[in-house]
Parts: C-alpha cells; structure tokens; sequence
C-alpha cells in the first residue's frame, strides 16, 4: 500500500454552460500533479454561488442541503481514492472519477486480509464449538497486532499476504506473547498458523486470492507424549482417603472418566435419558460428544457404576436434570493437583488425563482392540485415538506372550 500522494476535491461552477439562469457545479479532481472534471448535473444560480470557498452561500435550507450534498461527493471521492490506493494501482485523477461513476464496477473486489479472517470468523460461529472459536479469535488477535506492531499497518490486502508474511508472522508468535510471560510453545505457534492456513484456503476457494501463499509452507509440530495414570497410580487414588468434601467430588468425577472415557464437557452435561439399559441388564451411557457430535456408546463398568449409584443415593434426577454436581473446569483442575499431591502421583494431574487413562490403561492394556477404543472414545479417525492409547512396553510384552502360546501350541498340533 503506497502512503504518500496528494489528492483534493474543489467545487467550481461553469457559467458558459448556464441553462435558464443558472450554472452547473463541477467537482474538480487532483490526484499526484493530475486533474479532472466530474460533472454533478446540479445547477444554481450564480448569485447562490460563493466562488472562493467553492460551495453556496448558506443563505436557506435548500442552499444547506446542497452544500452537506457536496460534502457527502467529496467523502466518496475521498473513499474511492483511499481504496485505489490500497490496491497498490497508479492513481490519477481519472481513475479515481472513474470509481466514482461506476466504471470500475466490472473490476475484481479486492478483500483485505483482516476482511476475510472476520466474514470467516461471523459464519463460523453456526459451526464451530464455542471453544474452538475462542481460539479462532486469538488468532486474529495476534493477527492484528504483528500488522500493526511489525509492519505498521492497520491491514493489507489479501494479494500482499506471502510466504514472508507467514514466516515473519510464525516468528513474532513464537517471541511475543500477547500475555507477559506465557510464550506460545512451538505447538500452540502450529496451531494459529494452521488456523490462518485454513481461512486463507477458504478465501482462495471463493476466489478472492488467486494463489496459497501457504504452498510450500511446511506445519511443524512437536510429538508430545500423553501421560495416563497406570494401574498403581489408578488404584491408589481410588482407594486413598479424602476429608474435603470438594476433593472427593472432583476424585469420583475424575474416576469416573477414567472407567468410562467422557471428556469434562460431556460428562457434565450427562443426563438419566443418557444412561440405557441393553436387554442382559447391563447398563450404557449413550450421547452425542458436544465437540464432534459424534455418537458414543460405552458400557458402564463397576468402578463407574459405583460412582454412579453414589450420587443417585443422595437425590433422584428428573430426566432434565444433570446426573453429577457441576465443577468447573478450572476447580477440577486445581482440586486434581490436590489431590496428586496427596496420593504421591508426580504426573500433571488434568482432567483430560482421565480420557488417556480410559483408553490405555483401562482398555488397551485389558486387550480391547484399538478400534473399539476409538468408537467408545467417538473419535472419528483411528489416528486420532493412537494418541491417546499408548503402547507401553507392558503390553508389548503381554502380546508377544500370546503370540508365542499360539506358536508353541502350533508346534505340538
């Protein structure tokens, strides 16, 4: 975007065009040493006309008007001239008249960068979860404050977005963190240049950007390790006393998602329609997961079932009604250090460590296959669910012992 140029609208009237007694107003236009006239097709008499401020003697309302009229065209003008010159095009005078009439209609809009990344943002929110639009608008956030703190600028144009742009703007997420000591981890930098990646992919399928600055750009993310708690660990909170009423609140809750696999937002929004009952008896939780509305269907397990029947004792929920106390999320958390203080657990104790736990320890350490898991867990790619469920060395010595039962009974066939 060129910032330097001059550019001035003045009204002048040409008397040798008059049309019975009066004269029509023209709007001169100068634009970089250039000059141009637009006719207005508005007429007055000379006598209304004040030649050297180059607008009418305020002398009644209908004079007023016209000159609040005169103001509104130069506004345009003004508006037309600050676009063209965003679009990075030679101006003139000419051009800018031009924009005014409507020649330039026919002409490819050119969107800026922030434009797209707020008509992204407005539809998505029918979309996408809550959560993820938070972290939607982070982005554009940290967007415009690299535009305005590195480059100067307020905006740019979608054309101007390039591979240097991602790279510089990759650089200023990793070394300036939008709050003072929280720098982004090499993740959380993926994860807003993944976000950008996906909106400028859809400005180009709505061909408002002809080529993907992105291609060639290479996302980097760092494989990190997911803990779980094993069986000790597992038996030790469950068995370990509690006094505060809070601690054995949160630790039931926590226990009951390592036995069934829900995710905080899922079991907090658990309600008695959820639980069924299959014809042997058994009890199932069945829901639609609130981040991927995918549908999921678990068998309760004893260690949940327990916790369930715990808090159905205390009172009898109508249908409408939620199954468990509401925690929030930020007291199950702080409760769960707690607590992994006091049972001796050296792990970051989270709420989400208990979905990790269900699908390696309780599960896949059992001998249920990965692709169960993944169901149970509603993911919707088998990938998704190796993150989750670990192959511990435990269990690769567990299956390569079935495998050599079954080898040594072939061999005695």
């Amino acid at each position: 975007m060129t910032s330097s140029g001059t550019f001035g609208v003045h009204f002048v009237m040409r008397n040798n065009k008059q049309l019975n007694g009066k004269s029509p107003v023209y709007a001169r236009i100068t634009v970089n040493g250039t000059r141009c006239e637009l006719a207005l097709k508005e007429y007055l008499s000379p006598n209304d006309w004040n030649s050297g401020y180059g607008k009418a003697w305020p002398k009644n309302n209908a004079l007023k008007k016209f000159n609040s009229y005169l103001e509104e065209v130069r506004g345009k003008l003004a508006r037309h001239y600050r676009e063209l010159q965003m679009q990075g095009e030679p101006l003139t005078a000419a051009f800018v008249k031009d924009a005014y009439i409507g020649i330039v209609k026919e002409k490819k809009v050119e969107h800026s960068l922030l434009w797209v990344v707020s008509q992204h943002n407005t539809i998505m929110q029918k979309v996408l979860k809550k959560g993820s639009m938070k972290n939607y608008y982070t982005t554009e956030k940290y967007l415009k404050v690299f535009l305005s703190q590195q480059l100067k600028k307020d905006d740019i144009l979608l054309k101007r977005l390039t591979y240097e742009f991602i790279t510089g703007f990759e650089f200023y997420i990793r070394s300036s963190p939008i709050k003072d000591s929280d720098p982004c981890t090499n993740n959380g930098t993926m994860k807003h240049l993944e976000r950008l990646k996906k909106m400028v992919a859809w400005a180009v399928k709505n061909e408002w950007l002809d080529k993907n600055p992105f291609t060639g750009f290479q996302l980097k993310f760092k494989r990190k390790d997911r803990d779980f708690l094993t069986d000790l660990e597992l038996a030790t909170l469950e068995k370990q006393p509690l006094d505060n009423p809070m601690l054995q609140k949160v630790r039931d809750l926590f226990i009951f998602s390592c036995y069934t696999g829900l995710a905080y937002v899922d079991l907090m929004a658990l309600q008695p329609a959820n639980i069924m009952v299959s014809l042997d008896g058994k009890k199932w939780i069945k829901i639609s997961r609130a981040k991927s509305e995918t549908g999921v269907n678990v068998p309760l397990l004893s260690p949940a079932l327990g916790v369930l029947e715990k808090y159905s004792q205390h009172q009898e929920p109508t249908q409408n009604e939620m199954l468990f106390p509401r925690v929030t999320n930020q007291e199950m958390n702080r409760s769960l250090k707690i607590i992994g203080e006091i049972c001796g657990i050296r792990k970051n104790l989270t709420f989400h460590l208990a979905r990790h736990t269900f699908a390696t320890t309780v599960t896949l350490m059992n001998g249920v296959p990965i692709e169960t898991i993944s169901k149970m867990l509603g993911h919707t790619k088998l990938t998704t669910t190796m993150v989750y469920a670990k192959v511990t060395g435990l269990k690769i010595g567990m299956d390569m012992e079935v495998l050599q039962r079954k080898l040594d009974n072939n061999k005695n066939l």
